[in-house]
Parts: structure tokens; C-alpha cells; sequence
């Protein structure tokens, strides 16, 4: 009896072959669907049956966004800070960062993982979600290569008694925690302008910023410095007096003076002073006005903004002549610049000039004079800095930088011939830096300022001589 109900039951092979048929049966159902029903109809129809068995759950779940409108979600990138240290030993995976010129590793949650939180006894269930969604730009025509970009959120899972904590103490928690977090283990970084690699749009792309620059250090005028020092204290104190007189919680530096005296070492001591990062923007690589206002808003708070060389980085007249307009349109570039100053000065104290705080705008040239008026006004630029040549006290400081000397017999002829020759900081401080003997660099300095002298002696004759033959014609 036994034997005659083994033989009716099917072999392995047959259960096999019947689940794989059913399997491809599956796929293939599956891909008709897929093909056949529209998307909207699949994603009502996927709504309505979660909606169906949520109907029978008690659980609320939040979507955190990566960005809101043109902006980063802050309550994302917290959430980002605060899980990374919540790995445990329960989870499966997750991502660890050391970026090239970093000395400290940090860990995140990997893509569309889950862990979960104990706040105050309650539990939260986070999972982070990564999508590639399709460019709307890969359809502009047949056989353009597809562009895809990535979708970020978190879902925050908790029962929905626990809204009220949430929204009252467990989202300010976060907040606080990962501002500690993101303090404790800051590293400077310098922004430089790239290519989002998904999108190909404009993105910054940063390194870290690892200058020696400090005002100690700073081959400056005391008094400047410690002009420049007391502004920047005051400023970042005063936030809510900003925010009284109703004004952005910004403040602007114009950096002005011949090469190689120093405008680059001022910005490193200003970023190692504040602990504030640095936005380099390069205006020639923009292309349009909203692309510079995406980049903009999307600089963080606490940074300096520098845009080196204004005079020769961008045109940026509004009032271009019909001949210049012209030209451009018969060039041979298939682009035209249209990153225009009232572009940029919308930013620096226009309606998007709030769109941050506690911000830092450096501008940097060699030609102060070729600047429209526009840019130099107070609310724009509060402070124009002049970076001068050579003083005595700006010698001294270099050389404790380069020899640790604070006197020698030979700094009175020095101090002389530098009162007396228009030589910048940075000549000085290559002469210094041939000689690591302070006796032969420091005499080797006085033949190199010897010799600058008696160019600009014969220069000045030269010039008199000029300025005598034009009288008598």
C-alpha cells in the first residue's frame, strides 16, 4: 500500500521542471505587462495595493528628499551624518570614505539599506533609497546616448503615535547631533567647479584644503591685520544684529594690489582662521545666469566665496556696444557667454544674497581701477584691502618665517633699501628661501634689492630725460 502512494508522488526532476516553467511563465507575463500597460496604470495599481495593507498598519513613513527645490535638504544630509555612525553589527553593508589628502574615515549607510534607531525608547527604522532615473535630455533625439542620474531619499519608518516626538525632539536631535558630528571631524575643503558625471551639468567637486596660511604667518602691516582680524570677529557675531537691520549675513572683501603680494595667503589665513570652507569660482567656465544662481545656492554656510582676478575672468558689462554684441554672433564659438554683472550682483545683495548665511565674498584683482563701480560699492564689497609691496614689518615677518630670526646686523640696510624699492612679499621671500645659511640669504637679499634699486634709478632717468625732450619740442 505503502509502495503504490511513493509511486503517485512526483519525482524531484518533475517538481523542478515544473516551478522553472512556472518561473518563466512569471517573467514572461510580467515583461508583457511591462510593455503592454501604460506606467501610470502600473503605478496605480502598485499604489493601490500598498495602500491596501497599510490600511491594516499602524505605521506612519516619512520621505527625506537628498534636495529641496535648489538646495540641499539639511534634514537629509543630517540624517546622512547621524545614521553613519549607527552601523552596527546586524547590518549588512555600508560604505566607508577616506577622499585622497584625508587622514580620517567616515562611514555612511550604502544604497537601499536599512537599520534601525533607539531615540528615547522609541524605535525608528530607517532605509535608504538610491534610484538611476533616465535624463529628461536623452530624448531629444534617436540614438542620443541615454543620461541617467541618481535619486536619493531616505524613508523613515515609526508607529504614528510617535509623530509628535518626531517632529518636536527627534528631527532636532538629529539636527544638533550631526552639527556636532560634522565640527568635530571638519576638514577644509576647497571647492573648484566640475561636471555632475551623471548629468553633465555644472557641480562643485572639492579637495581638501591643506594651506599653511595663517595670520601669524602673513607677511602683512600689523595694524591691516589686525584690522582685518577684529572685522571678521565682529562679524561672525553679529547675526542677529544682521538679521535686525535686515540685511543678508554676509560680508564682502575686495582684494586689490600688484602680483605676488599675498591676496591668495590672505584668503588661506582668512579659511584657517573662521574654519570656513572655500568656494573658487571660475566665472569664464559659466555659460548662463541661472546656471551661476544654481551654483550659488548651492554653496554652504560658514565659506568664503573667492572669485580671483574679476577684472580678467569675465565680461561682465550689461551695456555691451552693438558692434561687440556683433562680433560675438559671427565668432566662430558656438556658445555666447550671458553670465552678466547684474547676473552676479543679484547674488551678492539681491533677493538671492539671502540664500545663505554667515558667508564670506572675496574678490581678487591686480587692477582695481578696471572694475565697474558697481562692484565696489559698500553692501558689495564693505572692505577693499590693499595688498602693497614690501614693508619693514612685512620683511620681518618673513624672515622669522624662513630663518626663525627676529635681528640680525643686517636688517637696518634691508628695512632701508626696502623703504626706498617697490618689491613684493613674494620676491623677498624666494630670495630667502635660496639659503638655508641666514647670513648668505640675507646678503644675497641686499645685492637682489641693490640691483632692483639701480634698475629704478636708471628707469627714472630715463623717464625725466623723456619728459625734458617733450618740453623743448
Amino acid at each position: 500500500m505503502l509502495s503504490n502512494h511513493a509511486a503517485n508522488l512526483p519525482s524531484a526532476k518533475t517538481i523542478i521542471s515544473t516551478a522553472a516553467s512556472l518561473a518563466a511563465s512569471a517573467m514572461v507575463i510580467r515583461s508583457i505587462a511591462r510593455d503592454l500597460i501604460p506606467y501610470e496604470l502600473q503605478q496605480y495599481v502598485h499604489l493601490s495595493i500598498q495602500s491596501f495593507f497599510k490600511s491594516f498598519s499602524n505605521d506612519i513613513t516619512l520621505i527625506i528628499e537628498e534636495t529641496s527645490g535648489l538646495s540641499a535638504n539639511q534634514i537629509y544630509k543630517a540624517a546622512e551624518i547621524y545614521l553613519g555612525t549607527k552601523i552596527s553589527p546586524h547590518t549588512d553593508t555600508f560604505t566607508v570614505h577616506m577622499p585622497k589628502m584625508e587622514s580620517k574615515i567616515s562611514t555612511s549607510m550604502a544604497k537601499n539599506q536599512e537599520l534601525t534607531d533607539e531615540f528615547n525608547g522609541n524605535t525608528f527604522k530607517w532605509r535608504q533609497i538610491t534610484r538611476q532615473i533616465e535624463s529628461a535630455r536623452s530624448n531629444s533625439y534617436p540614438g542620443q546616448q541615454v543620461n541617467q542620474s541618481e535619486v536619493k531619499y531616505f524613508e523613515l519608518r515609526f508607529h504614528k503615535k510617535h509623530k509628535k516626538t518626531v517632529f518636536e525632539s527627534y528631527f532636532p536631535y538629529i539636527l544638533g547631533e550631526s552639527q556636532i558630528m560634522k565640527e568635530d571631524k571638519k576638514t577644509l575643503k576647497i571647492y573648484t567647479l566640475g561636471n555632475d558625471r551623471y548629468t553633465g551639468d555644472y557641480a562643485w567637486n572639492s579637495i581638501k584644503l591643506d594651506h599653511p596660511a595663517t595670520f601669524d604667518t602673513l607677511a602683512m602691516d600689523n595694524k591691516l591685520k589686525k584690522t582685518i582680524i577684529d572685522d571678521l570677529d565682529m562679524f561672525v557675531r553679529r547675526r542677529d544684529f544682521y538679521r535686525k537691520v535686515g540685511k543678508a549675513w554676509k560680508r564682502g572683501y575686495l582684494l586689490y594690489g600688484p602680483p605676488g603680494t599675498g591676496k591668495s595667503s590672505l584668503i588661506a589665513a582668512i579659511a584657517n582662521y573662521l574654519n570656513f570652507d572655500v568656494y573658487d569660482l571660475e566665472l569664464s567656465g559659466i555659460q548662463t545666469n541661472s546656471s551661476l544662481r544654481k551654483l550659488l545656492v548651492n554653496t554652504a554656510n560658514r565659506s568664503i566665496l573667492v572669485v580671483e582676478d574679476i577684472d580678467c575672468s569675465l565680461e561682465i558689462d550689461d551695456r555691451k556696444s552693438d558692434e561687440q554684441i556683433l562680433k560675438k554672433l559671427t565668432s566662430s564659438q558656438t556658445q555666447i557667454q550671458t553670465v552678466t554683472l547684474s547676473g552676479l550682483l543679484n547674488f551678492i545683495d539681491g533677493l538671492w544674497s539671502s540664500c545663505g548665511d554667515e558667508r564670506i565674498i572675496v574678490f581678487t584683482t591686480n587692477h582695481k581701477d578696471r572694475l565697474d563701480p558697481a562692484l565696489l560699492r559698500p553692501g558689495r564689497m564693505d572692505m577693499h584691502i590693499l595688498m602693497n609691496y614690501c614693508t619693514p614689518c612685512a620683511f620681518k615677518i618673513l624672515a622669522k618665517n624662513y630663518h626663525g630670526i627676529n635681528n640680525h646686523s643686517l636688517f637696518g640696510e634691508i628695512e632701508g633699501l626696502i623703504d626706498d624699492v617697490m618689491v613684493t612679499p613674494a620676491e623677498v621671500g624666494e630670495q630667502l628661501l635660496r639659503n638655508e645659511d641666514a647670513d648668505i640669504a640675507l646678503r644675497e637679499l641686499i645685492e637682489f634689492l641693490r640691483e632692483k634699486k639701480r634698475q629704478s634709478d636708471e628707469r627714472n632717468a630715463r623717464n625725466e630725460d623723456d619728459k625734458g625732450e617733450q618740453i623743448e619740442e
